[in-house]
């Protein structure tokens, strides 16, 4: 058994467990602990849920490590992969003010948990005192003494997996106090002794904290959103899953990795709904597909005109072939016809009249959809049903979610059902889409989300911009809410976009693509679709309620500016990181100036986009030469991801402009001096 092992199995009574004990076993148990470990990042309320992270990615873990005097302390993160794998040591570094900060690597998508120990440094300090004392002229033979005995009681008692000196032999025949010196305080003697000394108040931070590490599409992906049933070219024929195929070079091609289906269930007939979510549908009206369930099945079937679960299945497997994997609606509301409502009239609230109160959130009301609820008679039956959905999608090639409203649903649910599906399918990703009350959004993301949709659809201007994505890349929840940027979806036609023409949808793309890790649009987005319901964020004959045909070829799409955006994802391992965002100064209100940034590839890109869709805007801004030690007379090599030119800024102050009607954004990458030219 390691070193690392040995502390990570050791008991340490918490002060409850310590209460019942005698007087003289809490001294000694108090004593031993003498070292402070706090203000661990990250833990999430006090370990009651997992940090999240993503495999072969770094996970920065910082610490307060301290203790009474003048003492010289070392300390170290212990983590494991997996719920019973080995407990592994990596090393913590002093920064400054008692704050320690180290670096973890999981390498297997599951559970995984870290805590943090520190000891005491007795042969540091001797060497620490003894430097100050030969410094200042004093006479250090005891002191001499002192050293060897601490290096010889370590060669007798190692630790665990510590080679052999490599000097023992030299340091048992050195006597001249000169040389023993040297031989104290050389590299090998003080390398060996951090190996293989004893750990004086060996001191272990009371919890193992928990962390989920995710594989790397949680973090960074980007999602296309089409109905199935309007993959056709005729409004009278119902498109299927083998439309779909057809389609699948398409979105490849621009750029994407995730398809998005909005629930592929039957749909129900009673109060079902008309074009423009009208009550008065016709006899070929197809209806809303998140009025889920009929006679032809419920969440785990597919509607027949879409075609067969072979269909589908077929489907998927076209999909991966074409680097796509297929994300699939999970809706937890049923039609009035659902099967389940016959079945298991215990899941439903009925009303003293006997029928059942359908869904309303006014002033909208959902007529053709009636909801379960979780408790009395629904546990557990209806928490099976829901977590065996998803294991049946997860069967037929699904393993990516998005959850319709899951704010409306209760917590423990959610983090039941999740850790369910992760016992068995680790990388399962699920995708909150709850436009709420931030502490939801935020408990969403405790309990097992593994990406949330976020306020980024209505933050416009320049301030809310930088204020949102500071609280999303800094605060605490970095660790646990990863946002999907949606610029648009079937639910919400945004006044920007309704109001801004192809600039703004321009503008939207850039900010959505490379502010965050995860971005998504809905087809119709590349052909600046924007038609509003009069006074609402709504879309004038949605495909929710209809058939629509799409071509997307037609003049003025953007495609070669989402394949860009995308190309520049994928190239560039800046935009993988949603948390080294930075925001820069633009002498204007209305041109956001950040950067992204990843030193580990020498990859720094900068992005200036303008807010305004109908002005031309023009500013002045700072390169930021600090960034990379840099004066600020120096220069920097750039170049313009747009058009592939190279060219040298110098020094910190330059100015752009930028015209909406031209490109209302420019992308640049610097070459600080030594970087690599790629």
């Amino acid at each position: 058994m390691s070193a690392a092992s040995k502390t990570a199995v050791r008991s340490v009574p918490s002060i409850a467990e310590t209460g019942n004990t005698s007087s003289r076993d809490r001294l000694d148990w108090l004593a031993e602990r003498r070292i402070a470990i706090e203000g661990i990042d990250p833990e999430i309320d006090g370990g009651r849920f997992p940090a999240k992270t993503v495999v072969g990615e770094t996970l920065v873990v910082e610490a307060d490590i301290f203790g009474d005097g003048h003492e010289t302390f070392d300390a170290a993160l212990l983590y494991r992969e997996g719920k019973d794998g080995a407990w592994k040591e990596a090393p913590l570094t002093f920064v400054i003010n008692d704050r320690w900060r180290g670096e973890l690597v999981f390498e297997q998508n599951g559970p995984a948990a870290f805590t943090v120990i520190a000891w005491r440094d007795l042969y540091a300090q001797w060497a620490y005192e003894i430097r100050k004392k030969v410094a200042a002229g004093q006479k250090v033979t005891l002191e001499l003494t002192e050293g060897r005995h601490l290096v010889e009681a370590a060669m007798k008692t190692p630790r665990d997996g510590a080679p052999a000196l490599p000097v023992a032999d030299q340091l048992a025949s050195t006597t001249d106090e000169s040389a023993l010196l040297d031989l104290l305080l050389s590299d090998e003697v003080m390398g060996w002794m951090k190996l293989a000394a004893p750990r004086a108040n060996l001191t272990r931070y009371d919890k193992d904290l928990p962390i989920w590490v995710d594989r790397k599409a949680a973090a960074f992906s980007a999602w296309y959103e089409l109905m199935p049933r309007s993959m056709t070219d005729d409004e009278t024929r119902h498109g299927t899953f083998r439309d779909v195929i057809d389609r699948l070079p398409y979105v490849q091609d621009l750029g994407f990795d995730v398809l998005y289906f909005t629930p592929i269930h039957p749909i129900g007939k009673t109060n079902r709904k008309g074009r423009n979510n009208t009550l008065t549908p016709g006899p070929d009206d197809v209806g809303s597909p998140y009025a889920i369930g009929s006679v032809d099945g419920g969440h785990d079937a597919v509607h027949p005109e879409l075609g067969t679960i072979e269909d589908f299945d077929a489907l998927v497997a076209a999909a991966h072939e074409h680097g796509l994997e297929i994300a699939l609606d999970f809706a937890i509301q049923c039609s009035p016809d659902h099967p389940w409502i016959k079945e298991h009239p215990e899941w439903f609230d009925w009303r003293p009249d006997g029928t059942i109160k359908f869904a309303e959130n006014p002033p909208k009301k959902y007529e053709d959809i009636v909801n379960v609820h979780f408790y009395r008679d629904a546990i557990p039956g209806l928490w099976y049903a829901l977590r065996d959905v998803v294991l049946y999608w997860v069967e037929h090639g699904v393993k990516i979610f998005r959850v319709d409203n899951p704010h409306t649903k209760p917590f423990p649910f959610w983090e039941w059902m999740i850790a369910e599906v992760h016992e068995q399918h680790p990388d399962v990703i699920f995708l909150a889409e709850a436009f709420t009350r931030p502490k939801v959004m935020k408990r969403l993301g405790k309990v097992g989300y593994s990406q949330s949709y976020s306020y980024f659809t209505w933050r416009n201007e320049k301030w809310e911009l930088e204020q949102y994505l500071t609280e999303l890349t800094t605060e605490d929840c970095r660790h646990f809410m990863r946002p999907n940027f949606f610029a648009n979806t079937p639910d919400i036609n945004p006044v920007y976009l309704q109001t801004s023409g192809r600039p703004g949808f321009r503008t939207r793309l850039v900010l959505a693509a490379t502010l965050a890790g995860n971005y998504g649009i809905y087809n119709g987005f590349e052909i600046c679709d924007a038609a509003p319901m009069p006074g609402k964020e709504e879309y004038l004959d949605s495909e929710k309620y209809q058939i629509r045909i799409w071509d997307m070829d037609q003049p003025g799409n953007i495609q070669d500016d989402i394949r860009l955006v995308n190309r520049l994802r994928r190239e560039n391992p800046a935009l993988q990181q949603f948390t080294s965002l930075k925001f820069f100064k633009a002498y204007n209100d209305n041109i956001l100036y950040y950067g992204k940034f990843d030193p580990a590839t020498s990859n720094y890109l900068l992005f200036h986009v303008n807010l305004d869709p109908h002005n031309v805007q023009s500013c002045q801004f700072e390169v930021p030469l600090w960034e990379f030690d840099l004066p600020d007379d120096a220069s920097i090599e750039v170049e313009d991801m747009l058009h592939g030119n190279h060219f040298t800024w110098h020094g910190k102050s330059h100015a752009i402009e930028l015209d909406p009607q031209t490109r209302p954004y420019a992308i640049w990458r610097l070459y600080p001096p030594g970087a690599p030219r790629s």
